[in-house]
């Protein structure tokens, strides 16, 4: 095997690997924000959950792409550890339709794919056709990759060092550990599955030295979910736990069979003569019988993954972080629209509600001053801040990215979100502030005053409580309920303004406290403008 050979077969598995990554990006732009509700629709038991795992997987060639995908929407909130089970199950029988498909050998019609594809691309102005069109064009670039993989390997067939190797691989620790490492450097068995088809075709490969391969292929491609969790919260990396288990059970339980029963003859008799389609259809049954046995046992596997990875919980505040959003940094992009959008929702929730805090807080330091309480204030508006800037700075990041119409229109709006959400917080740091003069000053504001304040205080943190967990369902209703807090707040203000003149007048307050009252009353006002900004931007994101 020369270096022209060996770099053939670089240039197919490259090929190969990028039809596989066209793919899955033209799934995730034209349909993967719609991975969200397919999944919680279909995955109400397991026997949907499997058929949808299987079906997702068929489509995009990819059980890694759809478990990470799978990582991606459990640590986002939007699946639950249970319903990610059944469709990791069905991921693992979806991805052997690759191999189906070389065994069919379409390499003879892959061209056709491809230039389908690229000349859609081309020449079709639609953007939905191009999604659709980079599907197919990467269908084909796969088959021509795995046609050149196969030509490459050909020379193989007369090397005698070749042939010692492929013999040795009848040990089935040996056999398991290449093919589980293998996998996991490409990150990907459909390609690897694909390359030991490959090898196949040189006739040197006995079915008996392969199936072993074949088993750890299934172990090593969990590597791509492992690391996508990385930095993860604890049930997105429970998932890639489920993960290792299902293939792990399944290559214990093959190992066992191949050594103790005739399952290797079996399959051979199968389809004699051809080893390609021997192997995929090892590959087949290998995650179907799994799929069939661990079915029953998907909730114990779950309660396993469970006590394997404890929720250790700590105090969220503690330190400056962001809690949901986890940058989701892989190659496969599949639903990646779905879960940012959760994720900076999460996030600007978790804002809102530090405003609210900071709203109470600066209230009661404003009339009662309390050292510790400022500190508090303070310190939370440093968080806000960080948050502003942390979640500013994913959503920019995501606006390069390539999305559908609304969720670029919801991701778009958030960033208007907390924007108003900051000023909102400056407002009430504000009153933090003027208990600062007031206590610098030796002022006290009298029992009407602080009554008058404190009705103030409960109507801000009403109307901000309007806009918390807003939903297409609910907007109309939000945005009613925020109108009318915000005209209730000018309506109060205009009130003790007019009363606190009066006041002035009969002698009954101190010009500096008089003075303080009039800014705290703006600042209030304010803040039920920015709330109604708030409500008005989530009416437009769900247009």
């Amino acid at each position: 095997m020369g270096i022209t050979d060996i770099l053939s077969l670089l240039g197919g598995l490259a090929l190969f690997l990028y039809g596989m990554q066209m793919m899955s990006t033209g799934l995730e732009a034209a349909a993967g924000n719609k991975m969200k509700s397919i999944l919680e629709k279909l995955t109400s038991n397991r026997i949907k959950g499997v058929l949808v795992g299987a079906g997702i997987t068929a489509v995009i060639q990819s059980s890694s792409a759809t478990t990470v995908m799978l990582v991606g929407f459990v640590n986002s909130g939007l699946m639950t550890l249970r319903q990610a089970v059944w469709v990791i199950m069905g991921a693992n029988i979806g991805t052997t339709i690759t191999g189906q498909l070389i065994a069919l050998d379409m390499g003879a019609i892959a061209p056709l794919f491809a230039i389908v594809g690229v000349a859609a691309i081309m020449f079709v102005k639609n953007d939905r056709v191009h999604h659709i069109s980079s599907i197919f064009a990467g269908l084909g670039i796969l088959f021509m990759g795995m046609n050149m993989m196969g030509v490459a390997m050909e020379p193989l067939q007369d090397s005698p060092q070749f042939i010692a190797l492929m013999t040795k691989f009848n040990n089935p620790l040996l056999g398991i550990l290449v093919g589980a490492v293998f996998t996991a450097i490409i990150q990907s068995s459909s390609a690897s599955v694909g390359i030991l088809q490959a090898l196949a075709m040189t006739g040197k490969i006995p079915l008996s030295g392969a199936v072993y391969i074949l088993f750890g292929q299934n172990i090593g491609t969990c590597i791509t979910a492992v690391l996508a969790s990385i930095g993860m919260k604890v049930n997105a990396k429970r998932t890639t736990v489920i993960h290792l288990m299902f293939n792990i059970i399944g290559t214990v339980i093959f190992t066992v069979v191949c050594m103790v029963t005739p399952y290797v003859e079996f399959v051979e008799a199968l389809t004699p003569g051809n080893p390609v389609a021997q192997i995929a259809n090892a590959h087949t049954i290998f995650n179907i019988v799994t799929t069939c046995i661990l079915l029953p046992f998907g909730t114990y596997m779950a309660k396993a993954a469970e006590h394997i990875l404890p929720d250790h919980r700590k105090e969220e505040d503690e330190e400056l972080r962001l809690k949901y959003i986890r940058p989701f940094e892989s190659s496969y992009a599949i639903g990646h629209s779905a879960v940012a959008v959760s994720q900076v929702r999460d996030e600007v929730g978790r804002m809102r509600d530090m405003v609210a805090k900071n709203i109470a807080d600066s209230y009661d330091t404003l009339i009662r001053y309390d050292d510790k309480t400022r500190k508090k204030v303070a310190e939370r508006e440093e968080y806000i801040d960080f948050l502003n800037k942390g979640i500013s700075e994913y959503i920019v990041s995501l606006m390069a990215a390539e999305m559908n119409m609304s969720d670029s229109r919801k991701i778009n709006g958030y960033y208007s979100i907390i924007s108003n959400l900051e000023r909102i917080g400056d407002h009430a740091v504000n009153l933090a502030g003027y208990a600062d003069d007031m206590k610098k000053w030796d002022l006290a504001f009298s029992d009407t005053v602080t009554e008058e304040l404190s009705e103030m205080k409960k109507q801000c943190l009403a109307a901000l409580d309007t806009v918390k967990d807003v939903t297409s369902a609910n907007m109309v209703q939000a945005l009613g309920a925020a109108a009318a807090a915000e005209q209730k707040i000018d309506d109060m203000r205009d009130k003790y303004f007019k009363k606190q003149i009066q006041r002035l007048k009969k002698g009954k307050c101190k010009p500096q406290s008089g003075i303080v009252f009039s800014e705290v009353l703006t600042d209030f006002e304010r803040m039920g403008d920015h709330v109604l900004n708030i409500a008005q931007q989530y009416r437009e994101m769900e247009q």
